[in-house]
């Protein structure tokens, strides 16, 4: 494992804890899209189905299992945690995520590496997480005030998708057989749509304002 996919595993990691502990120590989830929630939970289901046949090394395995847990924790909090569902913003949480997942499904029926079971539910797994954080960030746009947590959430989430590409430009120089497309593609969407984001974000940062975004 090279340093650019542990700090993407890492950064990874580290958004979900930032969002558990807003979760369980505020007892809210204002600002967080359950629909962004609900589609990352499906994410992982369907990349890690090899979770009990395939084994990799200890490392890979306990990662699987930590977000698979945290995800489907998340969600169940925003759906039946008494105090923490009262907070869900149902009104402003409209983007409409099945449409997402069919069209993911949908490419990865027609865009994918072989005609199985496993590697159609892979390629769906990374089409449809290259935009699930698009429930979120229009989210975080109707109600362009974005407290701490949920800012620096979002924020590792696109740094850990962003130190994937560098993982595997690093692979693609050093290993050379490592060289498929759709992670690329996916990644290099997923990284865009959080171009503006980090625009605004860096901005507040630098000049130590809350962070807004433009309605």
């Amino acid at each position: 494992m090279n340093a650019f996919r542990f700090l993407g595993d890492m950064t990874h990691l580290f958004s979900v804890l930032v969002l558990l502990l807003k979760i369980y120590a505020t007892k809210s989830c204002s600002g967080v899209s359950r629909k962004t929630q609900e589609l990352y939970m499906l994410v992982f289901v369907a990349r890690y189905l090899d979770l009990f046949t395939d084994y990799i090394s200890l490392y890979n395995s306990v990662m699987k299992v930590v977000f698979i847990t945290s995800s489907a924790a998340i969600v169940w909090c925003m759906r039946r945690h008494p105090q923490v569902r009262r907070t869900y913003d149902k009104e402003q949480d409209t983007f409409r995520h099945v449409v997402l997942i069919a069209v993911a499904f949908l490419f990865a029926l027609i865009f994918n590496e072989r005609f199985t079971i496993r590697e159609i539910c892979w390629a769906f797994s990374i089409y449809l997480e290259a935009v699930a954080i698009l429930p979120q960030l229009v989210l975080l746009q109707r109600s362009r005030n974005v407290d701490n947590l949920t800012g620096q959430y979002v924020f590792f989430l696109g740094a850990y998708r962003a130190f994937y590409i560098l993982n595997w430009i690093y692979r693609y120089f050093t290993e050379g057989h490592h060289s498929r497309w759709i992670p690329w593609l996916a990644g290099l969407v997923q990284t865009a749509l959080y171009a503006d984001f980090f625009y605004y974000y860096f901005l507040s940062w630098k000049n130590n304002v809350k962070l807004e975004l433009p309605a």
